[in-house]
């Protein structure tokens, strides 16, 4: 197996394991990929999804060129290829799970895509960030150049695909590409496990509603935010607030 999903108490772990291919990903990687998702979204017990490399090194080398070579000239092929690609990178970015893709190394092309359609992105100091069909003459998909666009904008964006350089950590956080530099996710993790998971999970949703356009509050987001007033959590925070404890919030 090249990719599979391991659980870590509340934390699910999706391992991308090809070492010897500096985990490329080849189509059966790609139609693999949304039954775990899929497992992961319907156990109660997870509340974080973390996509890393089953060894250090690349976290993903993109597509299997050997592969996509072999069957270049074959359009069904190709159809088949991206329709799997276009799945995985749709419903891991719309996953309920908060999810962090934790990179460290080489992290390239569809490998980038990955990592973008995560919520968070945390890089060792080696990692290095490049997405490169200008190197091939093929072009980015459309739903991954929105979520370039969304994470560092249109410039930076234009930058990155015109002219398929890698790009260190330090450039990565710069630009807006990772959200921090460390030499492991853990201390992130343990912030989004400690919070109230009704409002990760509700804000999730609301930050995916701006995401797909919209502007203004509508009668479902008003009574999630008049709700949360009700709920467990808010019961519970507050309560730990008052007796200036930290706050024990269920799954």
């Amino acid at each position: 197996m090249t990719v599979r999903l391991e659980m870590d108490g509340a934390t699910a772990h999706i391992l991308i394991d090809r070492a010897g291919k500096r985990n490329a990903f080849d189509m059966a990687m790609w139609r693999a990929l949304p039954d775990l998702l899929d497992q992961a979204a319907r156990n109660p017990s997870l509340r974080l999804l973390v996509l890393r490399a089953a060894q250090p090194g690349a976290f993903c080398a993109g597509a299997d060129i050997a592969e996509l070579l072999a069957n270049k000239d074959d359009p069904d092929w190709r159809a088949a290829n991206q329709a799997a690609i276009n799945r995985v990178q749709h419903e891991l970015a719309r996953h309920p799970l908060p999810t962090i893709a934790f990179v460290e190394g080489d992290c390239v092309g569809g490998g980038c895509g990955l990592a973008l359609a995560c919520d968070l992105r945390v890089a060792t100091p080696a990692a290095r960030f490049g997405i490169t069909p200008a190197k091939l003459g093929l072009v980015y998909p459309l739903h991954d150049v929105k979520l370039l666009v969304d994470l560092v904008g249109p410039g930076q964006a234009r930058r990155i695909l015109y002219t398929g350089e890698l790009l260190d950590a330090g450039e990565a956080l710069r630009i807006g590409l990772v959200e921090a530099i460390a030499e492991s996710p853990e201390s992130l993790a343990h912030s989004i496990l400690d919070a109230s998971p009704h409002t990760i999970r509700e804000t999730k949703r609301f930050v995916r509603r701006v995401l797909d356009g919209q502007v203004a509050d509508d009668a479902e987001t008003l009574r999630i935010f008049a709700d949360a007033f009700t709920g467990s959590d808010f019961a519970e925070g507050t309560a730990a607030f008052v007796a200036k404890r930290k706050p024990s919030f269920r799954p």
